[in-house]
């Protein structure tokens, strides 16, 4: 395991710094200009020698690659620069939102595990059962549907028909202070939006499993020894249908993170979303790259953790990939 993941240490080094050249290549080219978006309206009607002069403060007019020299260069250093459009260290702006984004993707994460493997499992118990129909035909909807989509359905009926639920934001709009019970709150709708928008993939790879490990030999065995059908199920089934499972541990984080970013945005939760929103807007070359790279560590990652749990759950998975 350490050696796989030393190698795997090794290997992200030079996608993250191709994947931060990519990012200040595509800013250069976008028809965004940085200079504007900093200058807000005072740019309209700004004269051409004051763009020109605040694009040289900004380090704008440089060459391609030496701005992003000087960025990788600096954020090896543990600087990771100024936010132009925030007006703030790249490091606050982050600091200050990533956390609320970790707790609203962990949650819904945990939720569509949690719901699609108990869901599978029944399901694959009776294959065709009303359950299995009714649960898959509802996991084929899902799949299909936008997360921002379920996002305004959940505002619009738990919120706005029911009044149940806070329609967004992290607090009552009435109180300046965040507490743990206002913040659970707020998080039922958008964790709960972002976990049924990835429920179906772990619901139908569970199902799958286990209803292939029950038609095996070793289960059938089980049954033939006179073992419960709960722990035939559940002590051995559901252990080899996992395995297919955890593949989907990492691949499914690039998804999440995207719907994640819509579901704050819907919800208005103060995660990293109206960040990424405004520096890719505003070409902001430095928020721009650290959130990349942010968001390709989760994904290389996920891709680690799926199969360390693939080996520990397999022992005959051995780590050398």
């Amino acid at each position: 395991m350490a050696r796989m993941t030393g190698r795997r240490a090794l290997f992200a080094v030079p996608v993250l710094g191709a994947v931060t050249f990519a990012v200040f290549a595509v800013a250069a080219a976008s028809p965004f200009d940085p200079v504007k978006a900093y200058a807000g309206t005072a740019g309209l009607t700004a004269s051409q020698e004051n763009l020109d002069q605040l694009r040289a403060n900004l380090g704008v007019d440089r060459p391609l690659l030496a701005r992003w020299w000087d960025w990788l260069t600096s954020a090896l250093a543990g600087d990771l620069g100024d936010s132009a459009v925030l007006r703030q260290p790249v490091a606050d702006v982050i600091g200050e939102r990533v956390g609320w984004s970790v707790l609203l993707a962990a949650t819904a994460f945990l939720v569509a595990i949690l719901l699609g493997t108990a869901l599978g499992v029944l399901a694959a118990r009776r294959p065709g059962g009303l359950l299995d129909r009714s649960v898959g035909s509802l996991a084929y909807t899902l799949e299909a549907a936008p997360a921002f989509w379920l996002g305004l359905l959940a505002i619009w009926f738990f919120s706005l028909k029911l009044g149940a639920l806070p329609a967004g934001g992290l607090t009552d709009t009435a109180s300046d202070t965040v507490t743990a019970g206002q913040v659970a709150r707020h998080l039922v709708l958008p964790a709960g939006v972002l976990g049924l928008a990835q429920l179906p993939w772990f619901f139908l790879y569970v199902r799958q499993g286990v209803s292939d490990a029950l038609a095996e030999d070793p289960v059938r065995g089980a049954r033939a020894r006179g073992l419960s059908e709960r722990t035939v199920l559940l002590g051995h089934a559901l252990r080899s249908g996992m395995l297919p499972m955890l593949t989907l541990v990492g691949s499914r984080v690039p998804e999440l993170i995207t719907g994640a970013l819509l579901v704050e945005t819907v919800f208005s939760w103060p995660g990293i979303a109206a960040a990424t929103v405004q520096a890719a807007v505003s070409v902001d070359f430095a928020l721009l790259a650290a959130l990349t790279v942010i968001a390709t560590a989760a994904v290389l990652a996920g891709n680690l953790l799926s199969d360390l749990l693939y080996g520990l759950a397999d022992p005959r998975v051995g780590f050398d990939g």
